[in-house]
């Protein structure tokens, strides 16, 4: 958490809880279809709200580490629409590690849900 003049941002908090979460966003993204790198941290961005981008080298790290992995292939685009793109696809080993990457986020959310439930927002 980082503290900025006038208190809390609830942005840098939000983006501390995220960042640990990069490659289940990304390979979520691509379980919807074949992305490139640029559109994927739109898409991002447009679902949080625009609370929530991904600087380029933490996004294209997490490429490397997931293909790396086996989790996703790359292939580049066809020129016709400008610039050459390339695009990533998740493999069956991603979709693998995406449900389990998911399943985990939901165990950990429900734990810190119980953890910080008090009386009074029980209540609410």
């Amino acid at each position: 958490m980082r503290q900025r003049e006038g208190g809390w941002s609830s942005l840098y908090i939000a983006g501390d809880l995220i960042r640990g979460h990069t490659e289940t966003i990304i390979l979520a993204r691509l379980m919807q279809r074949d992305s490139y790198g640029y559109e994927i941290n739109k898409k991002i961005k447009s679902a949080s709200g625009g609370r929530y981008e991904l600087n380029e080298a933490t996004l294209y790290t997490a490429f490397k580490r997931l293909e790396d992995g086996g989790c996703i292939n790359s292939y580049w685009g066809a020129e016709g629409t400008g610039a050459r793109r390339k695009y990533y696809h998740i493999t069956p080993t991603g979709i693998d590690k995406c449900r389990s990457l998911i399943a985990e986020w939901e165990t950990a959310k429900k734990i810190i849900d119980e953890l910080i439930e008090t009386e009074e927002n029980k209540n609410e």
